[in-house]
């Protein structure tokens, strides 16, 4: 049986599904310009980004959320990691 990989969305987060919020996404959508997005600030360590998918890398932003659940020890879910 052959598998198909879907694309990935890159308004979503690729470890959870939820919207985000990247403000450079927005803007290549719409065209209208956004201040500069929240995560250009803010520090994504190597080992929570060796969690994305394959097909994620460089096509879809972590969010918020789950970047501040890395860093408190929790997956999404609320879970320890």
């Amino acid at each position: 049986m052959q598998t198909t990989t879907l694309p990935t969305d890159p308004t979503l987060c690729p470890l959870c599904g939820g919207d985000n919020r990247c403000a450079m996404e927005i803007q290549r959508a719409t065209g209208v310009k956004q201040a500069p997005c929240w995560c250009t600030s803010l520090t994504f360590s190597a080992e929570l980004l060796d969690r994305l998918p394959e097909a994620a890398r460089g096509q879809a932003c972590i969010c918020g959320n789950c970047l501040a659940a890395f860093q408190t020890g929790q997956n999404p879910n609320g879970s320890t990691a």
